[in-house]
C-alpha cells in the first residue's frame, strides 16, 4: 500500500467517490489529491486534497475532501494520506495546515487543534460558513503545525497490512421486499400452466 499523486485519468474515479462520499468537490482539481493504491492489485483505496486559499497577504493551506473506500476503512489509509496531505504542504512551503471537518477526533490523533472560527483569516472563515451550509454541517476549524504532525504507531502498522474487507453479500430480493404476496399475485406473462 502506497500513496501518490492523482493522475489526471483517475478524475472521474475521485468524482464519483466523492459524490458517493458526499464530500466537498468545491473547485476540483485532479491534481491537488493524492490516491492510496494497493501495491499488488493496482485497487484505489483513499484520497484526499490539498486546497490552496489565497489571501491579500499570504495564502492558506487546507486539507479537504479526504475519504476512505467502505471496504479499506480502519486500516491507516485515512492517516497516510492526511500525511501525504502534510508533506505536501511542506514541501511547498507552508508552516501550518487547516481543515474544517466534523471529523475532530480523527484528526486529533495527529497534532491537529481546534481553532475558534473568530480567529480564522477571513477566507477560511468563508469556507467555514460554506461547509456547514453545504456538505458538513458540523464542521469546525483545526489547525496544524505541519512539524508537530505524528503518525500513531497502530495506524502505521496496519497500513502494512491493509487488505479489503470482503464485501457483504447482496441479500437476496424476494417478492415481499416489493409489497407483492405471492401466494394471489398474478404475473403480467403468466401463461396458467
Amino acid at each position: 500500500m502506497y500513496v501518490r499523486d492523482a493522475k489526471n485519468r483517475e478524475e472521474v474515479w475521485l468524482l464519483d467517490h466523492i459524490e458517493a462520499m458526499g464530500l466537498d468537490e468545491t473547485a476540483f482539481r485532479s491534481r491537488d489529491y493524492v490516491v492510496a493504491v494497493d501495491e499488488t492489485s493496482g485497487a484505489k483505496a483513499g484520497f484526499g486534497r490539498i486546497r490552496i486559499h489565497k489571501t491579500d497577504d499570504r495564502e492558506l493551506c487546507e486539507l479537504t475532501s479526504i475519504g476512505v473506500l467502505e471496504s479499506w476503512r480502519r486500516q491507516g489509509v485515512g492517516a497516510h494520506v492526511v500525511e501525504r496531505l502534510v508533506e505536501h504542504a511542506r514541501d511547498q512551503g507552508f508552516e501550518a495546515v487547516f481543515a474544517l471537518t466534523s471529523a475532530t477526533d480523527y484528526l486529533s490523533q495527529f497534532g491537529f487543534r481546534p481553532v475558534e472560527s473568530s480567529d480564522l483569516p477571513e477566507k477560511l472563515r468563508e469556507r467555514l460558513a460554506s461547509k456547514r451550509e453545504g456538505v458538513d454541517p458540523d464542521a469546525v476549524a483545526m489547525a496544524l503545525d505541519v512539524d508537530e504532525f505524528s503518525m500513531p504507531d497502530r495506524l502505521r502498522e496496519r497500513f502494512k497490512r491493509a487488505q479489503p474487507h470482503e464485501d457483504e453479500p447482496e441479500p437476496e430480493e424476494s417478492a415481499e421486499d416489493f409489497g407483492i404476496d405471492p401466494s394471489d399475485a398474478t404475473y403480467k406473462y403468466d401463461t396458467g400452466s
